[in-house]
């Protein structure tokens, strides 16, 4: 084998990770040693790997999922440079894991070497100890103004000689267009390794939609490798909050008479929104993101989930009116849950001279804490027990209960408290506590109680463990049933096809 493959795609969301885990789950099936990758990701949805020497570092949530869709373990190598925005100019730096600095668009570009000389080294190592490494890009490889200094779509094609795949979703309309343009504005030596095209989201008559791809085949010189059909199992672990729509997943119906209806803040700096994703998963909760108060004001369970900026994302609830819905709501007597950022801006007084440098500022008030920004994040794999059930979750957080002695949502195994409760409200620094599932069951049989919703009942069968890999399973299937898999392994066994034709005018 070439040992590699690039999924770019026509535009972000376009279908990249899930296209990527698709095609990983299906080698893992056939017996070789896969491994994901993705030289940089933006995104501030991201998972905690402990290293061999016992050091928590960060990846993006995504390059986890697609781990487990090859059966090993996350790794830091499978997302090298992870970049987490903390306001629309700036974002935190994540180098193998660690954080390293905070960059603006413009002293980025001082640090891309490092950063490419790092992800190129990484992916040399990966290909040392795998069958196949599957790439994801980046955006999109056709934004030209980028081009110099990329190391994450077609510069990384051309370092390792990779062929390309180029994603795109019909779902969005102009999908032809968008694979013609992104060739097109592509040097010919880029041009010469994207190989094909793969649409995503197809809802339809195959045979109305032929007649496009001969078209396109006949213009670019490449076929279309495969057309994936709309799926709508297809939810989990999103890169970003905006690739959830505003209902998360397909709820199933309720077992009890009433659903219990969930309103998730689409913080502006939202982080690990995919800690609400295994209550989605559970039958009769209806889980909405939104930013409206009248939906704060409707629902049973309101969660304020994590932040890149708790400081800001605070003053963004206060300025648009969801601060004083959020206190309605808990001074309603209704159960409100605050995850990291939101479990932070739930204290009294919140310290921060690290993230946001604007010193103490008044939380909401709603738990008798206190916060203090640390300089050096937490990073942690978690374990204990909440409301008598085990509880598993990670930690990424610089903020710390620095005062008050609350009765705590969660405690550690070795007994030490974590979060708080008081009376309906709920908070906790760990992510991914819910999907524990005896935990999560008992928790919104509380909330539920706590809301009204006495004819809601919590299902007993739900595991989210079988859920998230069903749907890794959906993804390998999705790959095997309507793509093109004798061409998937050609191009990984020898590369992009020699002779693929220039199509002007071409990047200089």
């Amino acid at each position: 084998m070439t040992a590699g493959l690039l999924i770019a795609g026509t535009t972000s969301d376009a279908g990249k990770s899930v296209l990527t885990a698709g095609i990983c789950r299906w080698l893992h099936r056939n017996g070789v040693r896969v491994a994901p990758f993705k030289a940089q990701n933006m995104s501030n949805n991201s998972v905690v790997v402990v290293a061999s020497d016992g050091r928590g570092g960060e990846i993006g949530r995504a390059q986890a999922m697609q781990a487990e869709a090859c059966g090993v373990a996350p790794d830091l190598r499978f997302n090298p440079v992870l970049l987490k925005p903390g306001s629309d100019r700036s974002s935190q730096v994540i180098l193998l894991g660690e954080a390293i600095d905070t960059v603006t668009a413009g002293n980025y570009r001082s640090l891309r070497p490092k950063l490419a000389e790092t992800a190129y080294a990484t992916l040399t190592d990966l290909r040392a100890d795998y069958d196949a490494v599957i790439c994801e890009g980046a955006g999109s490889p056709a934004e030209i103004n980028l081009r110099e200094g990329d190391f994450v779509n077609m510069g990384l094609a051309r370092r390792f000689g990779l062929p390309t795949l180029v994603v795109g979703d019909i779902d969005r309309g102009g999908v032809f267009a968008a694979f013609f343009g992104t060739l097109a504005l592509l040097s010919a030596e880029d041009q010469a390794l994207v190989a094909g095209f793969v649409i995503n989201k197809f809802r339809g008559d195959l045979g109305l939609l032929q007649p496009g791809n001969d078209m396109i085949t006949a213009v670019t010189g490449r076929p279309v490798h495969g057309v994936l059909p709309f799926h709508r199992d297809v939810w989990l672990d999103a890169e970003d909050s905006l690739a959830y729509g505003t209902t998360l997943g397909r709820p199933g119906p309720p077992q009890g008479r009433e659903w219990l209806r969930v309103a998730v803040i689409r913080l502006p700096r939202i982080s690990n929104a995919t800690d609400a994703e295994a209550l989605a998963a559970e039958p009769g909760v209806r889980v909405h993101l939104t930013v409206e108060p009248g939906d704060v004001a409707d629902a049973d369970l309101v969660v304020l989930p994590g932040s890149k900026a708790t400081v800001s994302d605070l003053a963004w609830l206060r300025e648009t009116g969801l601060a004083g819905a959020v206190l309605a709501h808990a001074a309603a007597g209704k159960p409100l849950l605050g995850v990291c950022g939101g479990f932070q801006m739930l204290a009294e007084s919140i310290d921060d001279e690290v993230e946001s440098g604007h010193g103490t500022v008044p939380g909401l008030g709603l738990l008798p804490v206190g916060i203090t920004f640390a300089a050096r994040k937490t990073l942690a794999h978690s374990a204990g027990a909440g409301l008598g059930a085990p509880v598993r979750g990670y930690e990424i957080h610089h903020g710390l209960v620095s005062a008050g002695d609350p009765e705590p949502l969660l405690r550690y195994a070795d007994g030490r408290p974590e979060g708080a409760v008081a009376g309906n409200v709920y908070g906790t620094h760990w992510h991914g506590a819910f999907e524990s599932d005896e935990f999560r069951r008992r928790f919104l049989t509380v909330a539920a109680a706590q809301a009204g919703r006495h004819g809601f009942t919590v299902a007993q069968d739900t595991r989210y463990a079988t859920i998230r890999e069903r749907a890794l399973d959906v993804l390998g299937d999705l790959v095997a049933e309507h793509l093109d898999t004798e061409a998937l392994w050609r191009l990984l066994e020898k590369g992009a096809p020699p002779g693929l034709p220039f199509v002007a005018p071409g990047a200089p």
